[in-house]
C-alpha cells in the first residue's frame, strides 16, 4: 500500500508539496509544509500524532 502523496498543506493551503519535495505527514496521512509543521511543534492538529519527514519519492 502506497502512501497517498498530497499536494497541498492541511494548514495554510499554499504550500504545493510535491513529491520530490520537503514534507512532514503523520500516520493518518495528514500533510503538511515544513514551515507549518515547525509553526506546529511537529505535532498534528488533526490526531495529535507525530509529523515526521515524508519520504520523498523520484518526480514523474
Amino acid at each position: 500500500m502506497a502512501l497517498e502523496m498530497r499536494e497541498r498543506c492541511e494548514r495554510c493551503d499554499v504550500a504545493e508539496l510535491v513529491a520530490d519535495g520537503p514534507a512532514r505527514i503523520c500516520s493518518y496521512e495528514c500533510s503538511f509544509c515544513v514551515p507549518c509543521a515547525d509553526a506546529m511543534s511537529d505535532v498534528c492538529p488533526n490526531c495529535g500524532g507525530e509529523l515526521v519527514a515524508r519520504p520523498r519519492r523520484v518526480a514523474g
